[in-house]
């Protein structure tokens, strides 16, 4: 059983420690975290999942980006420990901040990541909106959370604040 919160300020390094243990060295190198550098995550939708003894088990965080005009969130990181991956806790984490984004003002989120395991969320591939490279564009995957966010949309995907 794990309880799933909002993340807060004084969960910032255990959540760091557990993406350094699910992710690549030189994970902060990819061109998404040039999208996220001195951008806060989005507050209510970033989620910690703890379990019956407040041990930090998987975390999710959402970034506001820009493509043109257009704003939308930028899913992840999400991470699962890896003595807690196989209980649907990423999926969990997924549905959850999903869940919340909608009725939060939200109306489309984004994520580079592999099709196969998104799909189940909604998500399918975005042709023409442009991740700074080297992204590859098969892996730019959104999913609408007002019908027909993402129709017509294009564009590289800027920081929030540029």
């Amino acid at each position: 059983m794990y309880q799933l919160a909002p993340e807060k300020p004084a969960d910032h390094w255990e959540v760091e420690a557990l993406y350094d243990l699910c992710f690549a060295p030189g994970r902060e190198a990819l061109s998404s975290y040039r999208l996220r550098d001195d951008i806060p995550s989005v507050e209510g939708l970033s989620l910690v999942a703890r379990d019956a003894d407040a041990i930090l088990s998987g975390a999710i965080r959402f970034w506001p980006v820009r493509i043109g005009v257009v704003q939308s969130l930028l899913l992840g990181p999400v991470a699962v420990h890896p003595t807690r991956q196989g209980e649907g806790l990423g999926h969990a984490l997924i549905e959850e901040s999903l869940r919340l984004a909608q009725p939060s003002g939200w109306e489309r989120v984004m994520l580079v990541g592999d099709a196969p395991y998104y799909e189940r969320f909604g998500f399918s591939r975005l042709a023409g909106v442009e991740m700074p490279p080297p992204t590859n564009p098969d892996r730019v995957l959104g999913r609408d959370l007002v019908p027909g966010a993402w129709d017509g949309i294009t564009g590289k995907v800027r920081r929030w604040l540029d």
